[in-house]
């Protein structure tokens, strides 16, 4: 896997990738944590929608990988831009099957990890190696971005299918992904297979940069720092632009020649990489029964993954009968207003219009949140769970009137 081998009689290309040092990781953290909170940014803040936000990366990344592709050779900018652009396509990919066709994430996780299998089936079939410093012809360049691609669909489905089963906050969630890579760090060093380690720690990446971006912008109520998506992505890029110029001025990442690299089987000992696959196969071991552990734990289902409140949730079976108790009545009735012309917005068809006016709950919500939670610890939260809920309901790509419906009456009881 890791022999860069001969190359067939083709056009040889300069290495078309960085270097892989601590520079290459902290970038690569930096872009996935952009595609996560720049795709939230468009898709949710504003309104352009998933099916829109997609197909405009789409085209996005059509012009930036033909761009790199019609490079000879490692060019920082170039290649970043592609991986950010690749970041938010593969974010979107996974979201629409979520959010818009209702696939279940235990599902897309599954189908992504195997079309990456297949990907590295046949590139391995063909090429004779996965190894990122062997990126020097047209065909294992290709083969390259579609890996890539399908790792941040796969990582988007395991970080967003791993909060589903924990219920764990944004905080807590960077935990899993972060000990996981140190615990793949470990197996590189003890002579681990440097291909499979780099993949499993390049996939492990996305949902550690995922959870970053949620922690950083989710609001503090939720456990996150209150940045917003907005700040988020624009630090983020600010960090990815100062590290591009800085690789770009020093170009300690570029690969000058590919034959000095340690990369050919000699060098590695089989023996202490198959003690180091049983290693890794021991954490994935390890990993599955704490995710087992944790999702038997009690925990309120999240607002961003319940599509219908029509089963009963922990939110909705532990909260006392009167959530609105101790709110001022005016206060609750405005909120009231707003849900019930919401509600006759859906019924007559305007969907535009109830966009708009869900809106303004939203913002007032938020506005009140200081005043109204002090009140009412116990209520407050299951409250804005349902307005979450709601807010979803109204929001989606393809709204479903009955939906609409079930959510907005059933915010309206929480709200009497």
């Amino acid at each position: 896997m890791t022999n860069v081998g001969a190359v067939p009689a083709r056009r040889v290309l300069l290495s078309k990738v960085p270097e892989v040092t601590a520079w290459f990781w902290i970038i690569k953290i930096l872009c996935t944590t952009v595609g996560e909170s720049f795709a939230d940014w468009v898709n949710i803040t504003l309104g352009v929608g998933l099916n829109t936000t997609a197909l405009i990366f789409t085209a996005v990344l059509g012009v930036v990988l033909a761009w790199q592709v019609s490079l000879d050779a490692y060019v920082p900018f170039v290649y970043w831009l592609t991986v950010v652009v690749l970041s938010v396509t593969g974010t979107l990919y996974t979201d629409i099957l979520t959010d818009s066709l209702g696939v279940p994430l235990v599902l897309s996780t599954s189908v992504f990890a195997a079309v990456l299998a297949v990907v590295f089936g046949v590139w391995f079939a063909r090429e004779r190696t996965l190894s990122i410093h062997s990126i020097i012809t047209r065909p294992r360049e290709c083969f390259y971005w579609l890996a890539v691609l399908v790792t941040f669909a796969l990582g988007t489905a395991i970080g967003d299918w791993t909060l589903e089963l924990t219920g764990w906050g944004p905080g807590i969630s960077v935990l899993l992904p972060a000990g996981l890579i140190a615990v793949v760090v470990v197996g590189w060093r003890r002579g681990a297979n440097p291909v499979l380690a780099f993949w499993l720690a390049y996939i492990l990446t996305r949902p550690l940069g995922a959870n970053l971006g949620d922690w950083l912008a989710s609001p503090s109520t939720d456990g996150g720092l209150g940045l917003g998506t907005a700040i988020t992505s624009v630090i983020f890029l600010a960090a990815i632009l100062a590290t591009v110029v800085y690789l770009t001025r020093t170009r300690g990442d570029v690969i000058e020649n590919t034959d000095k690299l340690p990369q050919s089987a000699t060098t590695r000992d089989a023996t202490r990489e198959r003690i180091m696959l049983g290693y890794y196969a021991l954490a994935a071991v390890g990993t599955a029964v704490l995710l087992v552990w944790a999702a038997g734990q009690p925990h309120a289902v999240s607002a961003d993954t319940e599509e219908v409140p029509d089963t009963p949730s922990v939110a909705s079976t532990e909260i006392p009968e009167h959530v609105a108790a101790n709110f001022p009545p005016a206060e609750m009735e405005k909120f009231h207003a707003i849900v019930t012309d919401t509600l006759a917005k859906v019924r007559a068809g305007d969907q535009p219009a109830a966009k708009a006016r869900i809106k303004d709950l939203e913002t007032a919500w938020d506005d009140a949140e200081d005043t109204l939670r002090p009140m009412n610890e116990a209520g407050w939260p299951f409250i804005d769970g349902r307005i979450d809920v709601a807010l979803k309901a109204v929001r989606a790509d393809h709204p479903d009137s009955t939906i609409e419906t079930r959510a907005l009456n059933e915010l309206l009881k929480g709200l009497q």
